[in-house]
């Protein structure tokens, strides 16, 4: 089996907000996009398809359900500092700060107007963990 890509799909009360949290903040693109969906994405990145709750399109048992529960997760390869900072002065509420685990995940959470929150991570080196 071999894929063309990757993509995570969030059911949500309000598209436009993820849609434009993602843009403004994550780099994402809009590929396409109606009432109550969006497709975006990035070239380094995981696609990302944002659907309205309750949508006709999901199968019944699925239209009301919410994203939560789901934590959207980057690895940056360096500059994790300064990935918290540039969301911090533009306003994105810091909801876990910056903190290092022992086994030598470094990390830091936001939350977008919908919920969903979206990890950063970066990977101590080998010898210092």
């Amino acid at each position: 089996m071999q894929f063309a890509a990757s993509t995570v799909s969030l059911t949500v009360d309000d598209v436009t907000a993820s849609q434009e949290f993602l843009t403004a903040h994550l780099g994402y693109t809009v590929q396409q996009a109606a009432d109550g969906f969006a497709s975006l994405s990035r070239p380094d990145a995981v696609d990302i398809v944002l659907l309205a709750r309750g949508t006709q399109v999901l199968p019944p048992e699925q239209r009301d359900r919410h994203a939560g529960g789901v934590i959207l997760a980057f690895t940056l390869a360096a500059g994790l500092e300064d990935q918290q900072k540039r969301l911090h002065d533009a306003g994105v509420r810091i909801t876990m700060p910056l903190r290092e685990e022992p086994w030598g995940e470094r990390l830091f959470q936001v939350t977008d107007p919908n919920g969903v929150i979206v990890q950063f991570v970066e990977w101590a080196a080998p010898d210092t963990v």
